[in-house]
């Protein structure tokens, strides 16, 4: 026979408990997170100093740097640099910042670091000493669609510098 005060004991010590302390809710494991993209930067390079001196300046670890070598009476070369300039490259160019020298004002010092072509514009990737690496597509169609035509022909040149890094 079961004793009433003893069940009676046992059904309120069982419901008189303490309940369980809340447990702190997991931290969240961070997830890396991802760069985006840098639009195409245009940076006007200075009007003295060695161009491999500015190019070791100008170097970035998020960017592709490459030497851009161009001139106001260039046709594909101002067609570049306004499209550039007006964000209409920003996805075709994403992390590549470009550093602009006018071949007029800057022939002999680009030559003495080897940047060097028969046409503009010209677009060459330095090597580590901040020289040419003779990496370079230069020259460009007059036409409406210059700036397109240069952008399909950097995309092999910007691969073979991602590829190297």
């Amino acid at each position: 026979m079961l004793r009433p005060p003893l069940v009676l004991c046992a059904v309120l010590l069982a419901c008189s408990a303490d309940p369980p302390a809340p447990q702190p809710a997991p931290t969240p494991t961070p997830t890396p997170t991802t760069r985006a993209p840098a639009p195409p930067r245009l940076i006007p390079a200075p009007r003295g100093g060695r161009v491999a001196e500015v190019v070791e300046a100008e170097r970035s670890d998020t960017a592709t740097l490459v030497v851009y070598v161009g001139a106001s009476w260039c046709e594909p070369c101002v067609a570049f640099h306004e499209a550039l300039v007006a964000g209409q490259l920003d996805a075709d160019l994403p992390d590549v910042r470009f550093l602009e020298f006018d071949l007029d004002r800057d022939r002999a010092r680009l030559e003495a670091d080897g940047y060097s072509s028969r046409y503009v514009p010209l677009f060459a990737l330095p090597g580590a000493d901040g020289r040419a690496s003779g990496a370079q597509i230069e020259g460009g169609t007059k036409s409406p669609g210059a700036a397109r035509q240069l952008v399909q022909r950097l995309r092999p040149l910007l691969a073979a510098s991602d590829a190297a890094r």
